[in-house]
Protein backbone atom coordinates (compact mmCIF):
# COMPACT_ATOMS: atom_id res chain seq x y z
CA UNK A 1 0.00 0.00 0.00
CA UNK A 2 1.60 3.61 -0.89
CA UNK A 3 0.67 6.73 0.84
CA UNK A 4 1.14 9.20 -1.09
CA UNK A 5 -0.71 11.87 1.27
CA UNK A 6 2.90 11.78 3.55
CA UNK A 7 4.46 13.81 0.72
CA UNK A 8 3.27 17.00 2.12
CA UNK A 9 3.53 16.06 5.57
CA UNK A 10 6.67 16.25 8.69
CA UNK A 11 6.53 13.42 10.90
CA UNK A 12 8.17 13.23 14.77
CA UNK A 13 9.18 10.03 15.49
CA UNK A 14 10.80 9.44 18.94
CA UNK A 15 12.93 6.18 19.75
CA UNK A 16 13.72 6.61 16.41
CA UNK A 17 17.37 5.30 16.02
CA UNK A 18 16.50 1.73 16.08
CA UNK A 19 14.43 -0.96 16.68
CA UNK A 20 10.49 -0.53 15.55
CA UNK A 21 11.23 2.97 15.96
CA UNK A 22 13.40 3.30 13.16
CA UNK A 23 11.52 0.76 11.27
CA UNK A 24 8.74 3.58 11.15
CA UNK A 25 10.82 6.15 10.02
CA UNK A 26 12.13 4.13 7.26
CA UNK A 27 9.28 3.55 5.61
CA UNK A 28 7.84 7.48 6.22
CA UNK A 29 10.89 8.29 4.30
CA UNK A 30 9.92 5.93 1.86
CA UNK A 31 6.56 7.43 1.37
CA UNK A 32 8.20 10.94 1.35
CA UNK A 33 7.47 12.36 4.78
CA UNK A 34 9.85 14.84 5.73
CA UNK A 35 11.00 12.56 9.05
CA UNK A 36 12.50 13.95 12.59
CA UNK A 37 14.48 11.41 14.11
CA UNK A 38 14.03 12.03 17.69
CA UNK A 39 16.33 9.90 20.41
CA UNK A 40 17.76 9.70 23.99
CA UNK A 41 20.77 8.64 21.73
CA UNK A 42 21.60 11.44 19.95
CA UNK A 43 24.57 9.68 18.11
CA UNK A 44 21.82 6.86 17.38
CA UNK A 45 19.54 9.57 15.88
CA UNK A 46 22.26 11.09 14.02
CA UNK A 47 23.19 7.77 12.12
CA UNK A 48 19.74 7.11 11.53
CA UNK A 49 19.05 10.41 9.94
CA UNK A 50 21.92 10.09 7.99
CA UNK A 51 20.65 6.58 6.72
CA UNK A 52 17.97 8.47 5.53
CA UNK A 53 19.19 11.39 3.79
CA UNK A 54 21.48 9.04 2.15
CA UNK A 55 18.44 7.75 0.94
CA UNK A 56 16.92 10.87 -0.26
CA UNK A 57 14.73 11.64 2.82
CA UNK A 58 14.24 15.54 3.84
CA UNK A 59 14.78 14.63 7.40
CA UNK A 60 16.82 15.65 11.11
CA UNK A 61 17.49 14.11 13.83
CA UNK A 62 16.99 15.65 17.35
CA UNK A 63 18.14 14.40 20.61
CA UNK A 64 15.39 13.99 22.98
CA UNK A 65 15.01 12.63 26.52
CA UNK A 66 11.25 11.73 26.92
CA UNK A 67 10.90 11.61 30.33
CA UNK A 68 12.36 15.54 30.69
CA UNK A 69 9.29 17.55 29.32
CA UNK A 70 11.63 20.64 28.39
CA UNK A 71 13.46 18.19 26.16
CA UNK A 72 10.67 17.18 24.65
CA UNK A 73 9.00 20.70 24.35
CA UNK A 74 12.21 21.51 22.62
CA UNK A 75 12.20 18.72 19.93
CA UNK A 76 8.66 19.37 19.05
CA UNK A 77 9.60 23.02 18.27
CA UNK A 78 12.38 22.18 16.22
CA UNK A 79 10.10 20.06 14.11
CA UNK A 80 8.02 23.05 13.86
CA UNK A 81 10.61 25.67 13.55
CA UNK A 82 12.40 23.95 10.73
CA UNK A 83 9.75 22.59 8.82
CA UNK A 84 6.63 24.48 9.09
CA UNK A 85 4.81 22.49 11.32
CA UNK A 86 3.66 19.01 12.42
CA UNK A 87 1.74 16.50 10.81
CA UNK A 88 2.01 13.33 12.13
CA UNK A 89 3.78 11.63 15.39
CA UNK A 90 4.81 8.31 16.75
CA UNK A 91 5.43 8.13 20.39
CA UNK A 92 7.42 4.68 20.48
CA UNK A 93 10.63 5.99 23.14
CA UNK A 94 10.23 3.12 25.48
CA UNK A 95 12.30 0.78 27.48
CA UNK A 96 11.60 -2.94 29.05
CA UNK A 97 12.96 -2.46 32.72
CA UNK A 98 13.91 -5.64 34.58
CA UNK A 99 12.10 -8.38 35.32
CA UNK A 100 11.04 -9.11 39.38
CA UNK A 101 7.78 -9.70 41.11
CA UNK A 102 6.19 -6.93 42.24
CA UNK A 103 6.78 -7.46 45.92
CA UNK A 104 10.38 -7.75 44.86
CA UNK A 105 10.56 -5.01 42.35
CA UNK A 106 13.08 -2.15 42.92
CA UNK A 107 11.20 1.22 43.48
CA UNK A 108 13.65 3.20 41.53
CA UNK A 109 12.90 0.75 38.33
CA UNK A 110 9.41 1.38 38.47
CA UNK A 111 10.20 4.95 38.47
CA UNK A 112 12.34 4.54 35.52
CA UNK A 113 9.87 2.84 33.58
CA UNK A 114 6.78 4.96 34.25
CA UNK A 115 8.63 7.46 33.50
CA UNK A 116 9.58 6.62 30.07
CA UNK A 117 6.82 4.50 28.75
CA UNK A 118 3.99 6.63 30.70
CA UNK A 119 4.52 10.06 31.18
CA UNK A 120 6.64 10.30 28.52
CA UNK A 121 4.19 9.49 26.27
CA UNK A 122 2.28 12.22 27.73
CA UNK A 123 5.12 14.68 27.49
CA UNK A 124 4.67 13.93 24.03
CA UNK A 125 1.07 14.85 23.29
CA UNK A 126 1.53 17.27 25.69
CA UNK A 127 3.30 19.42 23.36
CA UNK A 128 2.82 17.82 20.55
CA UNK A 129 -1.50 18.34 20.85
CA UNK A 130 -1.66 22.21 20.57
CA UNK A 131 0.43 22.60 17.52
CA UNK A 132 -2.03 20.08 15.46
CA UNK A 133 -4.98 21.59 17.07
CA UNK A 134 -3.65 25.39 16.22
CA UNK A 135 -3.66 23.83 12.69
CA UNK A 136 -6.58 21.56 12.73
CA UNK A 137 -5.70 18.36 11.35
CA UNK A 138 -3.18 15.48 12.67
CA UNK A 139 -2.43 12.31 13.53
CA UNK A 140 -0.76 10.22 16.26
CA UNK A 141 0.43 6.43 17.10
CA UNK A 142 0.69 6.14 20.34
CA UNK A 143 3.46 2.58 20.67
CA UNK A 144 1.76 0.37 23.44
CA UNK A 145 2.13 -3.34 23.81
CA UNK A 146 0.19 -6.61 23.55
CA UNK A 147 0.67 -5.83 27.56
CA UNK A 148 -1.19 -2.73 27.22
CA UNK A 149 -4.50 -5.47 27.55
CA UNK A 150 -2.28 -8.76 28.77
CA UNK A 151 -0.48 -9.65 31.81
CA UNK A 152 3.26 -11.01 32.26
CA UNK A 153 4.64 -12.32 35.43
CA UNK A 154 7.83 -10.12 36.64
CA UNK A 155 6.74 -7.00 34.72
CA UNK A 156 4.60 -5.02 36.52
CA UNK A 157 6.05 -1.56 35.09
CA UNK A 158 5.89 -2.15 32.18
CA UNK A 159 2.27 -3.78 32.00
CA UNK A 160 0.92 -1.17 34.25
CA UNK A 161 2.65 1.71 31.84
CA UNK A 162 1.26 0.26 29.06
CA UNK A 163 -2.12 -0.34 30.02
CA UNK A 164 -2.43 3.36 31.38
CA UNK A 165 -0.87 4.59 27.86
CA UNK A 166 -4.11 2.85 26.13
CA UNK A 167 -6.02 5.04 28.39
CA UNK A 168 -4.81 7.57 27.49
CA UNK A 169 -4.67 7.54 24.34
CA UNK A 170 -8.68 6.61 24.49
CA UNK A 171 -8.63 9.69 26.45
CA UNK A 172 -6.74 12.06 24.31
CA UNK A 173 -8.68 10.54 20.96
CA UNK A 174 -11.95 11.99 22.96
CA UNK A 175 -10.95 15.31 23.40
CA UNK A 176 -9.48 16.02 19.94
CA UNK A 177 -11.69 14.45 17.40
CA UNK A 178 -13.30 17.43 17.07
CA UNK A 179 -10.13 19.07 16.62
CA UNK A 180 -9.36 17.39 13.41
CA UNK A 181 -6.48 15.17 15.25
CA UNK A 182 -6.90 11.18 15.47
CA UNK A 183 -4.82 9.94 18.02
CA UNK A 184 -4.56 5.81 18.22
CA UNK A 185 -2.20 3.15 19.94
CA UNK A 186 -0.56 0.28 18.13
CA UNK A 187 0.09 -3.50 20.24
CA UNK A 188 3.02 -5.08 19.43
CA UNK A 189 3.83 -8.63 20.47
CA UNK A 190 7.24 -9.61 21.07
CA UNK A 191 9.08 -7.94 17.92
CA UNK A 192 12.76 -9.60 17.04
CA UNK A 193 14.39 -6.25 17.42
CA UNK A 194 17.81 -5.76 18.92
CA UNK A 195 17.06 -6.04 22.61
CA UNK A 196 15.43 -9.00 22.01
CA UNK A 197 18.68 -9.92 20.23
CA UNK A 198 20.05 -9.98 23.61
CA UNK A 199 18.10 -12.27 25.07
CA UNK A 200 19.28 -15.65 25.98
CA UNK A 201 18.29 -18.77 24.21
CA UNK A 202 15.66 -20.20 26.54
CA UNK A 203 14.07 -16.94 27.15
CA UNK A 204 13.96 -16.62 23.42
CA UNK A 205 12.48 -19.67 22.42
CA UNK A 206 9.73 -19.12 25.03
CA UNK A 207 8.69 -16.00 23.97
CA UNK A 208 8.49 -17.71 20.28
CA UNK A 209 6.47 -20.46 21.51
CA UNK A 210 3.73 -17.81 23.15
CA UNK A 211 2.65 -16.65 19.47
CA UNK A 212 0.35 -19.07 17.60
CA UNK A 213 2.15 -18.30 14.01
CA UNK A 214 4.90 -19.75 15.56
CA UNK A 215 7.56 -16.37 15.56
CA UNK A 216 8.35 -13.46 16.50
CA UNK A 217 7.05 -10.15 14.50
CA UNK A 218 9.42 -8.13 12.40
CA UNK A 219 9.71 -4.21 12.98
CA UNK A 220 8.87 -3.56 9.95
CA UNK A 221 5.24 -5.24 10.49
CA UNK A 222 4.63 -2.81 13.34
CA UNK A 223 5.18 -0.19 10.89
CA UNK A 224 3.26 -1.01 8.45
CA UNK A 225 0.29 -0.88 10.70
CA UNK A 226 1.29 2.00 12.40
CA UNK A 227 1.81 3.96 9.11
CA UNK A 228 -1.76 2.74 7.85
CA UNK A 229 -3.05 4.04 11.27
CA UNK A 230 -1.45 7.61 10.48
CA UNK A 231 -2.78 7.65 6.73
CA UNK A 232 -6.12 8.97 5.12
CA UNK A 233 -6.86 5.49 5.18
CA UNK A 234 -7.60 5.15 8.68
CA UNK A 235 -9.40 8.80 8.38
CA UNK A 236 -12.49 7.42 10.61
CA UNK A 237 -10.75 5.42 13.01
CA UNK A 238 -10.26 7.08 16.43
CA UNK A 239 -9.06 6.49 19.92
CA UNK A 240 -8.65 2.39 19.33
CA UNK A 241 -6.18 -0.24 20.04
CA UNK A 242 -4.59 -1.93 17.13
CA UNK A 243 -2.78 -5.53 18.00
CA UNK A 244 0.00 -6.89 16.22
CA UNK A 245 0.74 -10.30 17.75
CA UNK A 246 0.42 -13.07 15.48
CA UNK A 247 -2.37 -14.07 17.25
CA UNK A 248 -1.13 -13.79 21.18
CA UNK A 249 -3.98 -11.90 22.45
CA UNK A 250 -6.74 -14.24 20.88
CA UNK A 251 -5.58 -17.28 22.84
Amino acid sequence: MEFQEFREKTALVTGAASGIGLAVARRLADEGATVVVADYDEDGAQLAAGELETAGARTAAVAMDVTNPASVEAGVKFAVDTYGGLDLAVNNAGISGPSAPTGEYELSAWNRVIATNLTGVFHCLRYELPVMAAAGRGAIVNMSSILGTNGFAGSPAYVAAKHGLVGLTKTTALEYADKGVRINAVGPGFIDTPLLRETDNPMRERLVSLHPQGRLGTADEVAGLTLFLLSDSAAFVQGSYHLVDGGYSAQ
